[in-house]
């Protein structure tokens, strides 16, 4: 059985004024290299096999640092990259509002696109790791994807912002992956409510 814990990365200046980001390349702030480095003291107590990332700077960044901890295999995984917003990058929630109204950002990547990959990330990391615990250090909105996608993910509350750094759980039982504990954060000693968008 593949037991993945999902990390959000790090808060990065962006996430701390509401930018959306996207496949925007934004580094970590000094608060999300700290939650990176609490993250990877929590993560150590528990036995993992690897730590997948996307390669975005802010997730491989939490990822290097929550490795630091841990000295396990990294990987690099394209299908984790986050959702391309198109034309709404960088803009805050005001702005947002104003430009797209209806939360159609124009040359945004498709919703059903972004679940294929999601689809073929789950697939290799369990062809890879089919009976370990591994970490994966992602995004917000593809995390929130990646929820819709489990067998049980109508638990997790889609208006729940995610924690930068938080944690949660997914296990594959009988070809069927199934959403644990979400969400979590009481690893972290400073929890954003802005940054967690």
């Amino acid at each position: 059985m593949t037991e993945i814990c999902v990390v959000r990365h790090g808060e990065t200046d962006w996430n701390a004024l509401g930018k959306l980001q996207g496949v925007t390349d934004v580094p970590l702030n000094d608060r999300g290299i700290q939650q990176a480095k609490e993250c990877g003291q929590f993560l150590k107590e528990s036995e993992w096999a690897a730590i997948f990332t996307s390669p975005l700077t802010r997730a491989k960044r939490t990822a290097e640092i929550i490795n630091e901890q841990l000295q396990i295999p990294l990987i690099e995984i394209d299908q984790f990259k986050e959702r391309a917003f198109g034309d709404a990058e960088g803009m805050d929630p005001e702005e947002r509002l104003k430009a797209f109204p209806n939360k159609q950002y124009t040359n945004q990547e498709h919703f059903d696109t972004v679940l294929a990959r999601l689809r073929d990330g789950l697939a290799e990391i369990h062809e890879q790791y089919p009976n370990d615990r591994v970490i994966l250090v992602a995004h917000g909105a593809v995390i929130h994807s990646l929820f819709t996608l489990l067998e049980n993910g109508d638990i997790f509350p889609q208006q729940v912002r995610l924690a930068n750094a938080g944690v949660s759980y997914i296990t594959i039982q009988e070809d069927r992956w199934l959403l644990g504990d979400f969400n979590q954060s009481s690893h972290l000693s400073q929890v954003s409510e802005i940054g967690k968008v």
